[in-house]
């Protein structure tokens, strides 16, 4: 018995940006958001710098530690 080929099922994931369904497959070109509007708002985000990590390190212009323990 011979066992036939299946395309694999396309996955449903969450929208990065509005949490809808997208279809995450080569036929959405814009996975993995859902629409070019959700891929454009999250790009304009990125370029206003609103996505950042934290950073706990010092400015340049401040001393290391506490300048009382120097």
């Amino acid at each position: 018995m011979a066992t036939q080929d299946k395309a694999p099922k396309p996955r449903v994931v969450a929208c990065p940006q509005c949490g809808g369904k997208s279809l995450y497959a080569s036929s959405n070109p814009y996975r993995p958001f859902c629409s070019e509007r959700c891929k454009n708002l999250d790009l304009g985000a990125w370029a206003a710098e609103s996505f950042r990590v934290p950073d706990e390190t010092p400015p340049d212009d401040q001393p290391f530690g506490d300048p009382k323990a120097q």
